[in-house]
Parts: C-alpha cells; sequence; structure tokens
C-alpha cells in the first residue's frame, strides 16, 4: 500500500522542471513575448549568457524551441503513463487518472503548454511532426482508456476518438485560464474536469 500511494503521488505532483537555466530562460522569454517577438539575444540576457554562449548550446532560435517543446511533451507523456498504470485493471479509474494528470499537468506547466500548443506554427515541419506525433500519443491514451470503458460496460460512449478529443481539448485549454490565486484551487478544477469528462464518456453514475 506505501508503494502504491508513493507511486500515487508522483505522477499528481509537477515539482520544478528539469529545464536547464538556459531554457528556461527561453521558456519566459517565449511565453511573454512569443516565439517571433523573441530574440536570441533576449534569451542570451535572460540566461546571463552571451550570444555566442548560447549558440554553443544550441545552433538556432528553433533548436531551443524544440527542446523547451519536447521536454514538455516528454514530462506530460511519462506522467500520463505512470497515472494509467496506477489504477491497475480498474477501467474507470484508468481513465479518471489519465484526465486527472492531463488536467493537473495544463496547472503546474501553464507557460510549457501554452507555448507548446500557440507555437505550433512556428515549428519548423520536422519539430511540428514530433510534436503532433506526441500530443496524438498522449490524445490515445485517453481514447483507449474510454474505449476499456465502453468494452466493460462502464461507459456508454459512442464516439471515442471524439469525446478523446473533447477532453484533451478540455484539458489543454486550462492552461490559459487557470491561476494559483484564482478563485479555484487545483482539485477544484480536477473535480470539475472530472464532471465533464464522466459526462462525455456516458460513465454511469458512481
Amino acid at each position: 500500500m506505501i508503494e502504491k500511494t508513493e507511486r500515487a503521488a508522483q505522477w499528481r505532483e509537477f515539482g520544478t522542471d528539469k529545464l536547464s537555466p538556459t531554457l528556461r530562460a527561453a521558456l519566459e522569454i517565449f511565453a511573454r513575448h512569443g516565439y517571433h517577438g523573441a530574440s536570441i539575444r533576449m534569451i542570451a540576457e535572460t540566461a546571463g549568457l552571451s550570444v555566442p554562449g548560447l549558440y554553443h548550446h544550441y545552433r538556432s532560435k528553433q533548436a531551443i524551441l524544440a527542446a523547451v517543446v519536447d521536454a514538455a511533451m516528454a514530462e506530460m507523456l511519462t506522467h500520463t503513463q505512470a497515472a494509467a498504470d496506477d489504477a491497475g485493471d480498474r477501467t474507470v479509474t484508468r481513465f479518471e487518472n489519465v484526465v486527472e494528470c492531463l488536467a493537473r499537468f495544463h496547472m503546474a506547466r501553464r507557460d510549457h503548454a501554452f507555448v507548446a500548443s500557440t507555437e505550433m506554427r512556428s515549428m519548423d515541419p520536422d519539430v511540428r511532426a514530433r510534436h503532433i506525433a506526441q500530443r496524438d500519443a498522449q490524445q490515445q491514451m485517453i481514447e483507449d482508456a474510454i474505449r476499456a470503458g465502453v468494452d466493460s460496460g462502464e461507459f456508454s460512449c459512442t464516439h471515442p476518438e471524439d469525446a478523446a478529443r473533447a477532453i484533451a481539448s478540455l484539458c489543454v485549454s486550462i492552461a490559459s485560464w487557470y491561476r494559483p490565486d484564482g478563485p479555484l484551487s487545483a482539485d477544484d478544477v480536477v473535480a470539475r474536469h472530472l464532471e465533464f469528462a464522466r459526462g462525455m464518456v456516458g460513465a454511469a453514475e458512481a
């Protein structure tokens, strides 16, 4: 039971991200000014580096964007898989864990999620393709959980793919409006979004 509780706590909690000081500076600049409004000099100054020093680590602004987005998506997928695994063979719990994890990620990593979502248009084709594949993998986890619930008779959803897309979009949007000092706590947001998600998949009343 202790081991299980520790695993559950791990996917529900997001501490300080693993970004380097350079990438964290870039994230701050991208979130504040947008990719096209950001310059290498702005990022370098925020990171406390010279422009040549920044280029020593990253060959271009595009490479910096790719590194920031890849790190965010990798963290999201790792946490979501842990959330799904934590449910074991409990179908409804698996679905709820995946949705909860996605909601918590977009509260804990608002800037990361915002940049990953809004700067797709700024990504080079190969970077965009990789990002879309990661996004699709996340959505597939939701869809798989819904289909499992349908197969078990616990969900009445007739369009799992569409429901998964809608739930993912709903959770992604949290990053654009949630504030830690706002009227809703993180747990409040999770509870509301789980209620929305259960309705979308036709979950039986508990």
